[in-house]
C-alpha cells in the first residue's frame, strides 16, 4: 500500500522569492483558462448551436467531445516544442493557436467551419494543458510546488466560470449571434496571455538541459526559499540532466541530442521501462483516467441538460443554475490550492474521491426518481439532484481536479518529464472525449440516472487505485520523487552522466 506518511514541514520561505515564483506560476497557468472557457461556454452554446444549425444530438456530442481528441495532437506537439524552444515560448504558441481557433468558431457560417475552428482550438488546448503544469512545477520551490502547480486547475475553473457567465450574458442576443459571440470572445484572454508571457523567465530545468547554467542559477536564486536551496536544486538538476557535478561555468556545451536520444527517451518510458518507471507511468495514467472517467465532463459540459432532466425549466433558470456550478467549482478549488502543501496530495485525493462517490449515487437516485414521474414534480428529488451536482463539483475541485496535474508534473524524472506529461495528458483527453461524446447516447440507452450510477461504479475502482497505488509527494524535491516509486539512487542518471562526462566541456562567457 502506498505510504501515507508526510515529510516534515519545510523552513519558512523568503517572501520576495515566493512572490516571484507565484507570479511566474500564475502567468503560465493562465494558459489553461482557454480549456476552462471552452468547457464552460460549450455547455450553453451547444443548446443554441443545435437550434441554429439544426444538428442532431450525435453531431452535438461530436462537436463537444472532439476537442479532446484534437488536444491529443497538441499535447504531443507541445512535448517536442517545449524541449526545443523552451517552456515559455510554447505558452505563446498555445495562446496564439487558441486565439485563431476562437475567431474561426466565432465567424463560422456552417457546421464544417465550426468543426475546423474546434480543431484549431483543440491544438491550442493541448499545448496549454501540457506546458503550463510542467513549467510551473519546474519553476516552483518544493515548499510551495503543490500550491503553485494547482494554479492550472484554478484557472481552468475560472475559465469554466467565465464560460458560464458568457452563456448567461449573451443568451438574450438573436439566435444566430448568441453562440457566435460566446465562442468568439474567447480570443480575448488568449491575446492577454501572449503579452504576459514575456514577463516570465524560462524554466531553470530547461536552461540546464541546454547548458545555460548561469541563466538557470539566476532563476533558481529568484524562486528558491534560500540561497542554499538554489544551489542544491541546481546540483540536482545537473545530475538529472547528465551533467557531472564538478562541471561548472556560465555555459556548458552539452552534446546535442539526436534521433537516438529521442528513441532512448521513448524506450525508457514506454517500450522498455524499469519496474520503477513503469509504476510512475501507471500512476500518472491512472490518475488522468479516473479524473475523467468518473463523470466530471458530463456534469460540467452537459450541466444545463442534467438540470433540465432534474426538473428545472426555462433557459434563464438552466443557465443560472449552471453559473452556480461554476461559482462552486471556483470557490472550492481555492480550498485545494491552499491545502495541497499542508494536508498533502494523498489525503485530499482520497477524501475528494469518496465524496464524489456519495454524490454520484445521490444524483443517480434523484434523476431516476424524477425520470419515473415525468408528469409530476418531486421536490425532494429535484433538490437532491441540485445538491448532489453542487457537492460533486465541490469534492472534485478540492482533490481529483487539481491534484491530477500537480501529481503528474511531479513524478516523472526530468529526462522524460515532457513526454511523460504529454502521455498522461493524452490519456486524459482520450478519456474525456469518450465520456463527452457518449453521454447523450448513454443516457438514452440506460437513462440519465443509470449513467451516473455507472460513473459511481468507476469511482469505486478509482478510490481503490488511489488508496493502493498513489504515494505522497508533498515537500519532496522533484529529483527525489522517483525514490517513492522504487528508483535506486539515480542509477539511470549516473549511467547517463558517465556516458556524457567526457563529451561535456565548459565554455566561460566573457
Amino acid at each position: 500500500m502506498a505510504s501515507a506518511a508526510l515529510p516534515e514541514a519545510v523552513e519558512p520561505r523568503k517572501k520576495s522569492n515566493f512572490k516571484y515564483a507565484c507570479t511566474c506560476a500564475a502567468f503560465a497557468s493562465m494558459a489553461t483558462i482557454v480549456l476552462g472557457y471552452d468547457v464552460g461556454v460549450m455547455s450553453g452554446a451547444s443548446l443554441y448551436i443545435q437550434k441554429d444549425l439544426r444538428i442532431t444530438d450525435v453531431k452535438v456530442q461530436i462537436m463537444i467531445g472532439i476537442l479532446s481528441l484534437y488536444a491529443l495532437v497538441g499535447s504531443f506537439a507541445a512535448a517536442r516544442t517545449s524541449d526545443w524552444i523552451g517552456r515559455r515560448y510554447t505558452v505563446v504558441i498555445a495562446a496564439a493557436t487558441f486565439f485563431a481557433g476562437s475567431l474561426l468558431m466565432g465567424f463560422a457560417v456552417n457546421y464544417a467551419m465550426l468543426m475546423f475552428g474546434r480543431f484549431v482550438t483543440g491544438i491550442g488546448v493541448g499545448y496549454a494543458i501540457m506546458v503550463a503544469p510542467v513549467y510551473t512545477a519546474e519553476v516552483s520551490p518544493a515548499s510551495a510546488r503543490g500550491l503553485l502547480t494547482s494554479f492550472t486547475e484554478v484557472f481552468i475553473n475560472f475559465g469554466i466560470l467565465l464560460g458560464y457567465v458568457s452563456n448567461y450574458a449573451f443568451a438574450r442576443l438573436p439566435l444566430h449571434l448568441s453562440w457566435r459571440v460566446m465562442l468568439g470572445i474567447g480570443a480575448l484572454p488568449s491575446a492577454l496571455l501572449a503579452l504576459m508571457v514575456f514577463g516570465m523567465p524560462e524554466s531553470p530545468r530547461w536552461l540546464v538541459m541546454k547548458g545555460r547554467l548561469a541563466d538557470a542559477r539566476v532563476v533558481l536564486e529568484k524562486t528558491s526559499d534560500t540561497p542554499e536551496e538554489a544551489v542544491e536544486r541546481l546540483d540536482q538538476i545537473k545530475a538529472a540532466s547528465g551533467i557531472p557535478k564538478d562541471v561548472d561555468g556560465d555555459v556548458v556545451a552539452v552534446p546535442k541530442k539526436d534521433g537516438s536520444e529521442e528513441k532512448r527517451v521513448w524506450k525508457e518510458l514506454i517500450f522498455s521501462p524499469t519496474p520503477a518507471m513503469r509504476r510512475i507511468l501507471v500512476a500518472a495514467l491512472g490518475i488522468h483516467f479516473f479524473q475523467q472517467a468518473t463523470g466530471s465532463e458530463s456534469v460540467v459540459l452537459y450541466s444545463p441538460r442534467v438540470f433540465k432532466s432534474a426538473g428545472i425549466t426555462g433557459d434563464n433558470h438552466l443557465l443560472g443554475a449552471t453559473c452556480a456550478v461554476g461559482v462552486t467549482k471556483t470557490l472550492f478549488i481555492l480550498v485545494a490550492t491552499f491545502q495541497l502543501d499542508r494536508a498533502g496530495r494523498r489525503p485530499l485525493l482520497l477524501a475528494s474521491t469518496a465524496g464524489m462517490l456519495v454524490c454520484l449515487i445521490g444524483l443517480g437516485t434523484g434523476l431516476t426518481v424524477v425520470g419515473q414521474h415525468p408528469d409530476t414534480k418531486v421536490p425532494w428529488a429535484i433538490g437532491l439532484c441540485i445538491l448532489c451536482i453542487l457537492a460533486y463539483v465541490a469534492f472534485f475541485s478540492i482533490g481529483l481536479g487539481p491534484i491530477t496535474n500537480v501529481y503528474t508534473s511531479e513524478v516523472f524524472p526530468l529526462r522524460v518529464r515532457a513526454l511523460g506529461f504529454a502521455v498522461g495528458a493524452s490519456c486524459n483527453r482520450v478519456t474525456s472525449a469518450t465520456v463527452s461524446m457518449s453521454f447523450l447516447s448513454l443516457s438514452k440507452a440506460i437513462t440519465i440516472g443509470g449513467s451516473f450510477f455507472l460513473y459511481a461504479g468507476i469511482t469505486v475502482l478509482g478510490l481503490i487505485f488511489f488508496y493502493t497505488f498513489i504515494p505522497e509527494t508533498r515537500g519532496q524535491p522533484l529529483e527525489d520523487i522517483g525514490k517513492l516509486f522504487g528508483m535506486t539512487d539515480d542509477t539511470a542518471v549516473e549511467a547517463e552522466s558517465t556516458a556524457t562526462k567526457d563529451k561535456v566541456k565548459v565554455v566561460e562567457m566573457s
